[in-house]
């Protein structure tokens, strides 16, 4: 059986996240309004698919809600610009890991970045 394949994708939000949601102008500090603001993930899917469940509101079989409130409000398009030169990893651990580390260097490009 093929092992899973984990992905890691960026959307674009909408700059109204920044004054709408104080949580996550609390995370970024560091925005000057000049760069756009992102949401950074990791999916099993790829990563139009996993959009299309952000925009959605997708819940699994069990009622879990599995989208991020943040995407499915402001989310606007991904940008592959930004997550092209990572390849797809089969830890979920090592996803997790590039996930932090590809939002954190956002960040320090003075992007407003979100990420779970």
């Amino acid at each position: 059986m093929a092992k899973t394949q984990y992905s890691i994708y960026v959307i674009e939000l909408s700059k109204r996240v920044f004054t709408e949601n104080a949580k996550f102008r609390a995370a970024n500090p560091q925005f000057n309004g000049v760069l756009q603001c992102l949401y950074v993930g990791m999916t099993s899917k790829t990563p139009k698919e996993r959009f299309v469940q952000h925009k959605t509101g997708y819940r699994n079989k069990k009622g879990y809600k599995l989208s991020s409130t943040i995407v499915e409000k402001y989310g606007s398009y991904l940008r592959p610009s930004l997550y092209n030169h990572i390849d797809p990893m089969t830890s979920r651990a090592d996803a997790l890991k590039m996930e932090e580390t590809l939002a954190l260097e956002l960040r320090r490009q003075r992007y407003a970045v979100w990420f779970n």
